[in-house]
């Protein structure tokens, strides 16, 4: 186990209490509302943040343990730290600031300068090393700030949203550097973003954290196939539906019941893809106006409330049941345009309803 952490940190009238485990290799991104708790818990990993309670260990050196009184410095962890503010020397070139680390750990001058080039050369901004962080856009200074933490070789690299400055092109390519650099070096990562592809292009384990506690943990298709809250849906990219099993059924109220033969009763929830809720606009389909259900289809009417383009399809938000939404072409049946409060008809088919018990709250 490369590092250990039991994070508790007291800040006012918030706390936070998020246990953290991260192996060789493995890179975790944290994920959560604003407000979780993502920056407090990577600033506490840094030493940024002291713990007012727990203990974190990293490859069996206690970093910071108040109760014994242990707190190492910031500047003498092996991290790698890139926070979402960049903090690059302002009197130094690009290429000082990531030659830097590797000076202070005893690298000669020409040693620092090879790595800061070829780091920089590998996140495309080699261009730009004599320039100074005043001069630099955000994207470059983004990859400035991440070559700086790489170049120290990390045993743990600490990233606090990376790549918000980035384009999609930029993002692929940062993408490919991290995974291939821990990957081949053995360290560690732990990732802080709210972009759920980065977090699963990118991470072994996910870990969503809400009001500075874990709320789920696991890797990207087990959240996906289980997602603990709505907000967790919302991440993932799915539907998460609440309801009760009665007699074969799986009500979720107003009438609106899906068949589910041999499912246990009791209180459950659903997972649906976007992509098999079909919507048509209300009397362009075979649908009435009060929900009807059979052994092949259920269908329901409801309106939109919120249309999202997606290139050649669109995403919409359907009033019931609430928070549903759906993935559909861009055009409708009869090539009309989906509006909010578009009345329609939407319909799924139950063998695309996947039920589970809901985690004890």
């Amino acid at each position: 186990m490369t590092l250990t952490a039991d994070v508790e940190v007291r800040l006012d009238e918030f706390h936070e209490d998020v246990h953290l485990d991260v192996t060789d290799g493995e890179v975790v991104a944290v994920l959560g509302p604003n407000g979780a708790g993502k920056t407090t818990l990577l600033r506490a990993l840094a030493g940024v943040r002291p713990l007012t309670g727990g203990r974190i260990v990293l490859d069996g050196r206690v970093l910071d343990d108040p109760a014994q009184g242990i707190l190492v410095p910031s500047a003498q962890r092996p991290c790698g730290l890139v926070f979402q503010e960049h903090l690059l020397f302002p009197h130094l070139d690009a290429q000082a600031n990531v030659a830097f680390g590797p000076r202070r750990r005893g690298a000669s001058r020409a040693e620092a300068t090879s790595v800061a080039r070829d780091l920089l050369d590998r996140l495309g901004v080699g261009d730009i090393a004599h320039q100074r962080p005043g001069t630099l856009s955000g994207g470059q200074s983004q990859r400035v700030a991440l070559a700086r933490a790489l170049a120290i070789g990390p045993r743990l690299l600490l990233l606090d949203e990376p790549m918000a400055a980035l384009d999609v092109t930029q993002r692929t390519a940062v993408r490919q550097l991290l995974r291939s650099h821990v990957g081949g070096s053995g360290s560690s990562c732990v990732l802080v973003t709210h972009d759920p592809l980065d977090a699963t292009a990118l991470a072994d384990t996910l870990v969503l954290i809400d009001d500075g506690r874990v709320v789920q943990r696991g890797t990207a298709p087990e959240v996906a196939r289980r997602p603990a809250s709505q907000w967790v849906a919302g991440m993932m990219g799915v539907n998460r539906l609440e309801g009760h099993v009665r007699g074969g059924w799986f009500d979720l109220g107003a009438g609106l019941a899906v068949p589910v033969a041999g499912a246990p009763e009791g209180a459950r929830c659903a997972v649906l893809a976007p992509r098999d809720v079909s919507v048509t606009p209300y009397g362009a389909g075979p649908g009435s106006p009060v929900a009807r259900s059979a052994a092949t289809r259920t269908e329901w009417s409801t309106r939109v409330t919120s249309v999202q383009p997606t290139g050649d399809r669109v995403v919409l938000g359907l009033e019931y049941p609430t928070g549903l939404t759906a993935d559909v072409p861009a055009a409708g049946p009869d090539g009309s345009r989906w509006d909010e409060g578009m009345a329609v008809t939407a319909s799924v088919d139950p063998a695309d309803v996947e039920l589970f018990e809901p985690a004890p709250v």
